[in-house]
């Protein structure tokens, strides 16, 4: 499902942002991180059982014993907190992670793990099974909330940890249950912050709205850990593991992992969570406007921007907050590497005063501000600098995307 060399327009009809590539106009191949149906056989290597020994001038290095020795707490204690998920629906059935958020029996997943379901059984690290209830789902976030009744002294509830205070290199945690293997604990670092991946959900267009503040990470997730927590060394959880990059097929047809993973931040778990637990769903912030991301400077010369910073407006949603309010977005055709493109419009250089570096800024910003609230856009217009008002809405409800 990649599209190479083609950029992507992004939708910040929404709060969480966008769908971003790294450093290219090209679109990644995400996979989703639930096996299709049965996990694969896998031939295994028999380790031999009598090592070479030691030699004396090999020196423990103190902080990775240290690191180790915390690893190894870090699982004992919060491992239990952590759930394998079996579920079936008409296709078939399949399997997740997901953690106890709790006392109440409230469980995090992705929505593309407990959407559609007929059957879901949660099995816990005791051996415990029970049969769980779906109460919430948000496509644009891929979260759901799932219920189960149970003695609140079965469970034992993670704590969510603020996603704006890691760092890039910090050292993370995954645990979750690929190809059935449950209790699976693999550890990286954070690689970036703020990536931008696709909605599960279409705008009437065609197009999809964003999905943004999403950490990517090395710590190795695959098929089955959809939904399982990433923890930092405090055993708090800064994220819920979604999407694998993929780099094409294998000849038996699975998905060839490059080991970059992406996870929701906590921060959008802590603001979505609450309402699928409430409501069961969570309305987001509309602007109602396009915005291209990741542009070279050679695209933003073709565009004759003004600057290269601030989030271009590609195009406006016919009645929308941002058509209301003025926003023009771009109306003159061109092509530009063979792709078609539209110039002439406004670049959005702030949000109530805070600087705007581009699209997926943007996003960023509008996802962390509520529907009905009224915001001045910083905004430079043929050269021209000037703001304006718009009051947000409620996204539109979209299709389901696929």
């Amino acid at each position: 499902m990649t599209k190479q060399n083609k950029l992507r327009t992004l939708f910040f009809l929404l709060s969480i942002i966008v769908v971003s590539t790294a450093c290219s106009l090209s679109r990644v191949n995400l996979h989703s991180l639930i096996p299709e149906m049965e996990a694969p056989s896998s031939e295994t290597t028999e380790i031999p059982t009598t090592l070479p020994p030691q030699t004396s001038d090999i020196i423990p290095v103190p902080e990775y014993a240290a690191l180790e020795g915390s690893l190894e707490a870090l699982y004992e204690t919060y491992s239990p907190g952590v759930v394998s998920l079996q579920y079936s629906t008409e296709q078939g059935s399949g399997q997740g992670t997901g953690f106890v958020i709790d006392k109440d029996g409230h469980i995090v997943t992705n929505y593309h793990v407990a959407s559609e379901i007929d059957r879901l059984e949660v099995h816990f690290s005791s051996g415990l099974k029970v049969y769980g209830q779906v109460i919430g789902t948000d496509l644009d976030s891929d979260l759901a909330v799932i219920k189960v009744d149970m003695d609140p002294d079965e469970l034992v509830p993670l704590p969510l940890g603020d996603s704006n205070l890691i760092k890039v290199g910090q050292t993370v945690v995954a645990i979750g249950n690929p190809y059935g293997l449950s209790g699976t604990m693999t550890v990286g670092v954070v690689s970036a912050r703020g990536r931008v991946l696709d909605s599960m959900r279409q705008t009437s267009s065609g197009a999809y709205y964003s999905s943004g503040d999403t950490i990517q990470t090395d710590a190795l997730i695959n098929p089955g850990n959809s939904g399982g927590p990433l923890l930092n060394l405090n055993g708090e959880v800064i994220g819920v593991n979604r999407a694998i990059q993929t780099a094409g097929w294998s000849v038996s047809g699975d998905a060839i992992n490059t080991g970059i993973g992406f996870a929701i931040s906590s921060n959008i778990v802590r603001k979505v969570v609450p309402s699928l637990i409430e409501k069961g769903s969570y309305a987001y912030p509309y602007l109602g406007l396009t915005s291209y991301s990741s542009m070279s400077l050679a695209m933003m010369e073709v565009l004759d921007l003004p600057q290269t910073t601030g989030a271009y407006v590609s195009s406006v949603v016919e009645g929308g907050p941002a058509d209301k309010a003025g926003i023009r977005g771009g109306e003159d055709e061109l092509t530009f590497q063979g792709q078609a493109y539209t110039a002439g419009g406004d670049v959005i250089v702030s949000v109530d005063g805070e600087e705007v570096e581009g699209a997926e800024d943007l996003g960023r910003i509008i996802g962390s501000l509520e529907p009905g609230q009224t915001i001045k856009l910083g905004i430079v217009r043929d050269g021209e600098e000037s703001s304006v008002d718009v009051t947000l809405t409620d996204r539109p409800t979209g299709n389901l995307a696929g």
